[in-house]
């Protein structure tokens, strides 16, 4: 089984705002040379977002989509003095200490569903992915797919594991199917779903989920108005995720269905 080893760099330069995404993420340069996305803890839905997409592109590189690498970022409080814009600026207050980072695919094209045709599988497998995460952002209106290099690549996986934006009824989730999925970019092209779904039962183990549950950096998961500890919330997690698999067959046919 391959390991998870996330490298953690420094921002050195902030570049430009990516103002279409919701979030306003940036592109930044980081001290090993290279240009990442970077994703800020202190936008909108902060740490949660991070740990969302953290896991959720984890668990795709994991049944075989391609996915930018993820590293931590640290981010000190320099960028802000040479800021002139007052929210940027205060995002790079709010954002000081650690954030997720995804490698710029330069020169990457947006998937257009009317004109993008990939394989039954690949679609298949983000299709069920996305009901298992529950990822209720990869839509027609925003796709968050990109072609690199003439592949295609997952990004943008923040909007999952929604529960966790109140942690007091995370458990009421355990066993709910995902009727967003009959909004999903890519539910035409899904036609390998039972194949899709055992391949992700057979990859994504138990020990990998809990290999990446452990990665989150403890600062994320921690906050005051939460009910649940670190610890508790990683067991949520893997909880999470362990029920949805034994489910799978359920979600597939939801999503059969929703075709």
């Amino acid at each position: 089984m391959n390991t998870i080893d996330i490298r953690t760099v420094d921002v050195v330069q902030y570049l430009q705002p990516l103002r279409e995404g919701g979030s306003m993420p940036a592109i930044v340069k980081a001290d090993d040379d290279f240009l990442y996305v970077l994703k800020f803890r202190g936008s909108g839905q902060g740490k949660k977002s991070l740990i969302a997409e953290f896991i959720g592109g984890e668990l795709a590189r994991a049944i075989g989509l391609k996915v930018p690498e993820l590293v931590f970022m640290n981010l000190d409080d320099s960028f802000r003095n040479t800021e002139p814009d007052e929210e940027i600026q205060d995002l790079l207050k709010f954002s000081v200490g650690l954030n997720l980072g995804l490698h710029f695919l330069s020169g990457a094209i947006t998937f257009d569903p009317l004109i993008s045709k990939i394989d039954a599988l690949t679609a298949s497998k983000i299709v069920v992915l996305d009901s298992l995460i529950s990822n209720i952002d990869r839509t027609a209106k925003n796709a968050n797919l990109l072609y690199w290099h003439n592949e295609l690549w997952v990004i943008d996986n923040g909007a999952s594991f929604y529960f966790h934006h109140n942690w007091e009824t995370w458990e009421s989730h355990l066993t709910r199917t995902f009727p967003f999925i009959k909004d999903h970019v890519l539910l035409q092209q899904a036609t390998a779903l039972i194949d899709a779904g055992k391949e992700i039962q057979s990859l994504i183990t138990p020990e990998k989920i809990i290999e990446i549950v452990s990665k989150i950096p403890e600062d994320w998961l921690m906050s005051e108005s939460d009910v649940l500890n670190a610890d508790e919330k990683r067991a949520a997690y893997i909880q999470f995720i362990t029920t949805k698999l034994s489910m799978i067959d359920i979600l597939v046919k939801e999503t059969e269905d929703a075709r």
